[in-house]
């Protein structure tokens, strides 16, 4: 048991010092390499709102996507709901069937 702490605490520890990996995002600026104030805020904003908008663009992707799967459930459930009301009419006819059988052999 005690082998097995170790050796959980020995990966945690391996993971947790290994340096993050740093993530490009296509369309953001390196604004760290501006010398001035102003163009350095200038371009801190200008990623700001890129953001924003990709934001909203993913956003609104998102909502399309389940506007789609909603209608797609709706019709579904259509669909489900007409196939149990077939198969209890069809079931609604087998029992009259059978009757008619059991009262002809009578």
């Amino acid at each position: 048991m005690k082998t097995t702490a170790a050796l959980f605490l020995a990966l945690f520890t391996s993971q947790a010092m290994a340096p993050a990996a740093a993530q490009d995002i296509r369309g953001l600026e390196v604004c760290t390499a501006e010398k001035q104030m102003d163009r350095r805020t200038s371009c801190l904003q200008a990623n700001v709102e890129f953001l924003q908008q990709a934001l909203t663009k993913h956003a609104q992707d998102t909502r399309n996507k389940l506007a789609a799967a909603n209608r797609d459930l709706a019709t579904a459930h259509a669909e489900i709901a007409a196939l149990k009301a077939r198969l209890a009419k069809l079931d609604h006819e087998l029992a009259l069937l059978k009757a008619k059988a059991i009262n002809g052999k009578k």
